[in-house]
């Protein structure tokens, strides 16, 4: 017996076990902060040649990092729309005649790792994309949140997001938190979004 390993896995590790068990080859996904690509990648390759990932970011820089990374891993622009903008206005940016069901979606809050770090997500906007998401994702989507509360604003969106997470109405969606509770750091956690039928 490997006395190393874990029942409990890592918060990402986790969040990424979750989107395996929804996402299917040819579904539509969003990555709503893309970042240095890292998570547009690995949606891409779950949903295969036949579907679509939308990715979005406010910063230049992400762009250019993420195409690069996805390049460099033989994915295709037409598998993948890249957008620069606010995740808080992704339907301004999803193609009007897209029949669009989204499968899943998952946030990475707070800043760019090695960007700058005066730029980071806001309640205000991830909440305005979690009610946009909740009109488009099929029965059964998921939305998965990795919450950063280890910095001040990371720290207060954090907080906000706990607090409506609580007022969603139960019959509409499972709200589920993934949480280290005696880690005095503030270690990041997952808050994921269950659509039900």
């Amino acid at each position: 017996m490997d006395r190393d390993r874990t029942a409990l896995q890592p918060i990402l590790t986790f969040a990424h076990t979750l989107l395996e068990h929804t996402i299917q080859p040819g579904d539509i996904v969003i990555d709503c902060t893309m970042g240095n690509g890292h998570d547009t990648l690995f949606l891409a390759n779950l949903v295969g040649q036949s579907g679509h990932v939308f990715a979005f970011d406010i910063q230049e820089s992400a762009i250019a990092m993420t195409k690069k990374r996805l390049e460099q891993n033989g994915v295709t622009a037409e598998r993948v729309t890249l957008i620069q903008a606010s995740h808080g206005d992704l339907l301004e940016h999803i193609p009007a005649n897209t029949d669009l069901k989204c499968k899943a979606v998952i946030f990475n809050l707070g800043y760019l790792p090695g960007g700058d770090k005066q730029i980071c997500t806001t309640p205000d906007t991830t909440i305005a994309a979690i009610e946009t998401l909740r009109t488009i994702l099929a029965p059964g989507g998921l939305i998965v949140l990795v919450v950063y509360p280890g910095h001040t604003e990371g720290a207060t969106e954090a907080a906000t997001l706990l607090q409506y997470c609580e007022t969603i109405p139960h019959t509409a969606v499972n709200v589920v938190l993934y949480r280290i509770l005696n880690n005095p750091n503030r270690p990041p956690f997952v808050i994921a979004l269950e659509m039900k039928g």
